[in-house]
Order: structure tokens, then sequence, then C-alpha cells
């Protein structure tokens, strides 16, 4: 456990009593790895990106650890917290269009991170922030770095949010649905920048597309209903789910080589909202394999014979899916 840069243990965040919506995410990540947090809208992926970096709603209250390199990032003060956005954790948003602000340039609003973090020279912030701009693929940085965002492609304004992602050198980047609002050529781009560009940081990177997992991931973490389901490296969770709503997701995801007929697989019904999870099994409304016994809630545990973890009375052993990560990537 030496090597580990984020170690998060039981995240709770609750909105009062019965309204959990985040309970017990626990996760790990080494410098230079890529976590993926997974799961459909309403299971808790962004909350507890927000709580992570302190930016959670006020009415939210958080609980559990989350150390980054040691430090702690739960319970800070808001004065605390200035100091740790942007410096030691990050955030790239999902829509870059609303995150930047319209009014600056690009190169100002990566010089800002600059000079809140001790880069107070104003011709070396300049200097860097082309360069950054460079570094993330925006051509004629020099000039890119004078426009303002609407003056800008998606694809590129992605980038400059990647460019002030990475200005303060952080430990986390937290990379929230980055590249949904791109088409698929421009999404491969910025997914093999953000991969190529936080070597040296751990990532958390939040998605529903499982496609987007098997490119980017090498852990991946599924969460419903604000708790985990299943976690463990990316090859082996892809190639072998065994949690139902895991292996349900898997076939939601269209297999090029296969001519589909008809509608694309779906999964029946809905996350259960705040207010409506009890006790038992959050996925088990919707789960084909659902008995008595998942009124009762099941533990993660270690899975047999491999490294995962997965909360389940009946799992799927690993035959609910039979595509490659090699597969599920093209």
């Amino acid at each position: 456990m030496n090597d580990m840069l984020l170690d998060v243990r039981d995240l709770r965040v609750s909105f009062g009593p019965g309204k959990d919506a985040v309970t017990g995410l626990t996760l790990r990540a080494r410098r230079g790895e890529t976590v993926a947090l997974v799961g459909e809208s309403g299971c808790g992926k962004t909350l507890s990106a927000l709580a992570l970096a302190g930016l959670q709603p006020r009415e939210a209250a958080v609980s559990g650890s989350a150390e980054l390199g040691g430090v702690q990032l739960l319970g800070r003060t808001e004065r605390q917290l200035r100091r740790i956005r942007g410096n030691l954790v990050s955030m790239v948003f999902q829509d870059a269009s609303t995150a930047l602000n319209p009014l600056m340039t690009v190169g100002a609003q990566i010089e800002e991170v600059m000079a809140i973090h001790g880069t107070h020279d104003r011709r070396a912030r300049r200097k860097r922030s082309v360069e950054l701009l460079a570094a993330v693929g925006v051509p004629d940085a020099a000039n890119r770095a004078r426009s303002h965002p609407h003056q800008l492609s998606g694809g590129m304004r992605q980038r400059v949010m990647i460019a002030i992602a990475l200005a303060g050198s952080p430990d986390l980047v937290i990379a929230d649905e980055p590249t949904t609002a791109l088409d698929v050529t421009v999404q491969a781009q910025v997914l093999a920048l953000l991969r190529e560009s936080t070597r040296d940081a751990a990532v958390l990177f939040i998605t529903h597309d499982m496609g987007v997992v098997a490119e980017i991931a090498d852990q991946v973490v599924v969460m419903y209903a604000g708790t985990v389901v299943e976690s463990g490296p990316i090859a082996e969770v892809l190639e072998r789910p065994h949690h139902p709503y895991t292996a349900a997701l898997l076939a939601s995801v269209p297999d090029p080589d296969v001519p589909q007929a008809g509608e694309l697989p779906t999964i029946p019904g809905r996350v259960p909202p705040l207010g409506e999870r009890d006790a038992g099994c959050p996925f088990r409304d919707r789960c084909p394999k659902s008995q008595d016994r998942c009124r009762e809630r099941p533990p993660l545990g270690p899975v047999a014979g491999g490294e995962s973890a997965v909360a389940c009375w009946y799992p799927e052993h690993g035959e609910g899916s039979s595509r490659t990560v090699e597969e599920a990537t093209r």
C-alpha cells in the first residue's frame, strides 16, 4: 500500500435521514494509474468526485477518509480547499462551454491557476500557458491563448480544460465525463491526450460509457444507487463480469463486428432515487437473478481466483460476457 497515491475509504455523502447518495465508496489509485468510476446517471459518480474536491452541495454531509499522498482531502475548510484545488486536485468537467469563463481569454484562465499556486512572475506564467496549450495539441498556441472560449471548437475547448487542469501539476486529476459532448474522432483524441498528459498523476475518470472505460482505465469501480457493486482490474472486470449490473452494462455496448438486429439491449427499470432505497440489494428490482435473499444487502467481497471484488449473492462467475478488452475498444 506504500505506493498508493489516492486512498479513498468508506466515502459517504448524505442529504439527511434516508437520503444517502453515496454509501461506502472505497477505491485506490497509484501514480500514473487511471481508475474509472462507472454507472448510470444517478448512481453517485459525480457526487463522489465533487466530494473529493470539496465541491459537493452545501446541504450534503460528507464522511469517511480520502488521502492523497498522505494529505486528507475531506473535512477541510474552504480556505484550505482553495490551496488544494488546482494544486493537489484538479477537475476536467463534462461541458467546457459552461466550465470556462466566457469573459476571459483561455490563456488568462490557465495563468490564473499558476498565479494562485505560486508562479507569480507574469511573463513566466504566460510562457507556460502557451507551452501547456501546445502540449495538449492546440495549434498556433500563442495566438489561441488570446482567444475567448466561444472562438474555439468543442474539441479545442476540452483541450483547454485539460491544460487548465494540468497547470498546477496536480497529483489527482478528476475527469467527469470529459468526452460526452464530443464526436467519436475528437473523443478518441481527447482520451489519448488525457492518458498521455497524466502519466505523473492519478486519474479518476467518471463515465457511463463502458467502451470508453476499456480505452482508458487500469482499474474500474462500478457504482449503482450510490454503492460499489463491483471493482477490479479492467481486463478482469470487462472480460469476466461478476455482477449482473456490470454484465448488463457491457451487453448494452454495441459490438461493431456483430450486426445488430432490432434495438440494442437495455436494462429495464430505473435507478432508485434518494428516498426509495432500502437495506436490500439496490439492483434487485431490475435483476433477472433476484431472489428472496436479495432483500438483504450483499457485502463487497473478493472473487475466487481473481483480483476483483463483487457485491452479489448470485454472481455471474464470468459467463456474462465473452468479449475481450480488445473487442470492446474497437
